[in-house]
């Protein structure tokens, strides 16, 4: 995660100031240079996960950038005709290459925004509250890093095939800012450590798993996966939620539940990196290996949600 951080920070500085400061004399050059500039912020800005830094750094990335042309023009006033070097021609194939494969990167993961071809399932999104951020979701692996359980060549991955349209979610502040620290390392360090989940559908409890402690960040359990979870089966469909903090669940097997109902408080059990909600939908999966199921996509309150959507919901209607 540090190495991540670090990367969306310090290589889009790199990219802008090197635009700003050393652009190339000839107008042909910094042309390339401020497009491939351009295009690689905006993969970044897709495919990054905005937690620290927080979402609305892309736009300050944005407004930078355009300070660095400006910058770039004013002080080395580029020539049109000016002949450039053999270094010049080498840094301009250099962007054209980088800028190729980042437009790529980008394009691939604008198709994610877009359910795949199986069908959708609908539910009501399992928060109440302000701000919630997803941090994996959509349908390309370059903003939902679930989908690598599809990899039939990685015989591990098919115990967890079911969770490959997974999203993941968690909450930040006005800021934000999703804990108090960079990466502190007690879960309830993180706002959205806590929070309530309610069933997105109607249906039946067929299990109920409770008792895993919630991990030190950065640790993970990496045997009991899901952690504290539970699966719901909604008509011809299971929802799988997991993640949860221990001793917070309030249904059990067996037990039916309505839309909005209870169910438990988010956590930082299982394979959680940090405290977040983990949802899925799949057709059931084996007794043996209940998240094995095909994967469906799913569609909150009618809207497919990908990597660094924003979610606000209402508090529950209350009588008078």
């Amino acid at each position: 995660m540090t190495i991540f951080i670090l990367t969306q920070i310090l290589f889009p500085l790199i990219l802008i100031g090197w635009l700003a400061f050393v652009p190339p004399r000839n107008l042909l050059g910094i042309g390339i240079q401020s497009l491939m500039t351009a295009i690689a912020l905006v993969a970044i800005a897709r495919m990054g996960i905005w937690v620290f830094p927080p979402w609305w750094t892309p736009y300050l990335y944005g407004v930078l950038f355009i300070l660095a042309l400006a910058l770039g023009f004013l002080r080395h006033q580029p020539k049109r005709r000016m002949p450039l070097s053999w270094p010049g021609w080498v840094m301009i194939v250099g962007f054209v290459a980088f800028g190729a494969y980042a437009g790529n990167e980008a394009a691939r993961s604008w198709t994610g925004q877009f359910p795949a071809a199986a069908p959708a399932v609908d539910l009501t999104f399992p928060l109440r509250g302000d701000n919630f951020l997803i941090v994996n979701g959509g349908s390309d692996i370059r903003i939902n890093a679930h989908l690598k359980t599809l990899d039939e060549s990685v015989p591990r991955f098919r115990d967890y095939r079911g969770q490959s349209y997974g999203t993941d979610i968690i909450q930040v502040n006005r800021w934000g800012l999703r804990s108090r620290g960079i990466i502190p390392k007690h879960p309830a360090a993180y706002l959205i450590y806590g929070a309530p989940v309610f069933a997105p559908c109607a249906g039946q409890v067929v299990q109920a798993i409770d008792g895993f402690p919630d991990m030190t960040i950065p640790e993970i359990d990496l045997v009991n996966r899901a952690g504290n979870h539970v699966i719901l089966r909604c008509g011809a469909f299971e929802v799988i939620l997991a993640h949860f903090r221990p001793q917070s669940l309030v249904v059990q097997s067996g037990m039916a539940v309505a839309v909005g109902d209870a169910i438990a408080k988010v956590g930082n059990s299982g394979a959680s990196a940090e405290p977040h909600l983990h949802i899925h939908a799949q057709r059931p999966g084996s007794l043996a290996m209940p998240l094995s199921g095909d994967p469906l996509p799913v569609r909150f309150n009618g809207r497919f949600l990908t990597r660094s959507n924003r979610v606000t919901t209402p508090p529950p209607e209350t009588e008078p």
